[in-house]
């Protein structure tokens, strides 16, 4: 595989630029990534070395289309790879904040019937570069509108802990180099206990995002499979211990199904669990979105707010999350990269 320019760490950089000044690795990387420029516009290089690294270290992501909601606000980027596969990025602007949603694989190998990544299939990691390089280019686009991108999260395409070296190893350059807050930065998982027991032991305090959608096993099984190989109280007791040694909030993503997971009974055991964890965990209400391969509807928007005042009531603090990009298939569990899915059966 090629290396591009965003694979390269400093010190590897500062190889590339071996009989150079030793100012020009700082220019260099700030120029990258505080300045966001591509390196043909960092005019404090010599326009000789410029066009060297222009030439001998190509970009990761080459884009195929670009996708804008009627809205304005939310922005669906659709990349090749080298060897070509294609991932998604979405950029969405807030009053308050620019997000960025970040890929971590292309395809995803989890098989959650209602999600179209999980219903393409797995092709591949990404690279560290092609990580970063999705923050870099939505944060370019985002200036482009006189803002800074303010979060990430990692629920794009792909299981993030699935690829957690790669996806470790790109936070802590989102953090340490273009300079986003751990804060606000939130790695998600569909549960894979030994990655979220990793990563508490990794030193960035940024937050977890469960993929939670059922809050019993036999549920969860049908919903989530990996369930099976990581019972709900596994997950329950990583998540636990994420909270006691990072401090930092757990949020549980629940898509609402209509009749599957959206009964009193399920708020009931959703409540349940979430009292377990201390501080308790947070609740992202989110209505399911049409994919071709799942033909169950998403609750109804009435029915949802309905069950989020159930929870509070139970004791759980919840939040109906705002579907952003559903016009252009951009919002959660809609990202697919333009691959073909295949028709799976209604429970």
């Amino acid at each position: 595989m090629t290396t591009t320019l965003y694979d390269l760490d400093r010190e590897a950089f500062g190889e590339v630029l071996d009989g150079e000044p030793r100012y020009r690795l700082d220019q260099l990387w700030s120029g990258l990534y505080e300045q966001l420029a591509d390196p043909v516009d960092i005019t404090n290089l010599p326009k000789k070395l410029r066009a060297r690294l222009d030439s001998e270290l190509p970009t990761a992501l080459t884009k195929v289309t670009e996708s804008v909601n009627d809205k304005g606000d939310t922005v669906k980027f659709l990349w090749e790879l080298d060897g070509g596969s294609r991932v998604e990025t979405v950029l969405m602007l807030y009053p308050d904040r620019a997000t960025v949603c970040v890929s971590s694989q292309a395809g995803c190998a989890m098989a959650c019937g209602f999600c179209a990544t999980g219903q393409a299939g797995f092709t591949r990691h990404l690279t560290v570069g092609e990580i970063v390089e999705q923050v870099v280019r939505a944060s370019q686009r985002a200036a482009e509108s006189n803002r800074r991108v303010s979060n990430i999260v990692f629920m794009g395409m792909g299981e993030p802990m699935a690829n957690l070296e790669r996806v470790w190893s790109a936070t802590e350059r989102i953090h340490g180099d273009i300079g986003l807050s751990a804060r606000h930065i939130t790695i998600s998982t569909v549960g894979l206990v030994p990655g979220i027991r990793a990563m508490r032991d990794l030193p960035l305090p940024v937050n977890l995002a469960v993929s939670l959608h059922a809050a019993n096993d036999t549920l969860r099984n049908e919903l989530v499979p990996i369930n099976k190989r990581y019972p709900i109280d596994d997950l329950l007791d990583a998540c636990a211990d994420y909270l006691d040694v990072k401090n930092r909030r757990v949020s549980f993503e629940w898509a609402m199904i209509d009749g599957v997971n959206d009964r009193d009974s399920d708020a009931e055991e959703l409540a349940e669990l979430c009292r377990k964890l201390r501080p308790s965990a947070h609740v992202n209400l989110i209505p399911l979105n049409p994919t071709p391969g799942y033909p169950t509807k998403g609750t109804p928007l009435k029915k949802v707010y309905a069950f989020r005042d159930l929870l509070e009531k139970l004791g759980a603090n919840a939040t109906v999350r705002q579907n952003r990009g559903t016009d252009i298939d951009a919002a959660c569990g809609q990202l697919a990269a333009g691959q073909p899915v295949t028709l799976s059966k209604k429970r």
